[in-house]
């Protein structure tokens, strides 16, 4: 599953992401695409309280892809 939320700033990216997320199957693998530099950060801390996994982030030039696992239920 891949979600494109490049262009948005903070706190963005992350609400979109968590608003997407609930409609997952309990432990999606989820790569998301951002531009902002402030979202790997952001997203370590979402899946901490989330209880998600935060597996990645992969710099990809001019955006970064972030790899999540939903929390298993």
């Amino acid at each position: 599953m891949e979600l494109d939320l490049k262009g948005l700033q903070c706190p963005l990216p992350v609400l979109r992401a968590n608003k997407a997320i609930r409609g997952f199957a309990p432990g999606t693998q989820i790569e998301i695409l951002v531009t902002d530099s402030n979202a790997p950060a952001d997203f370590q801390s979402f899946c901490k309280t989330a209880g998600h996994d935060f597996l990645e982030c992969v710099d990809g030039g001019d955006f970064m892809k972030i790899v999540i696992r939903t929390k298993a239920e």
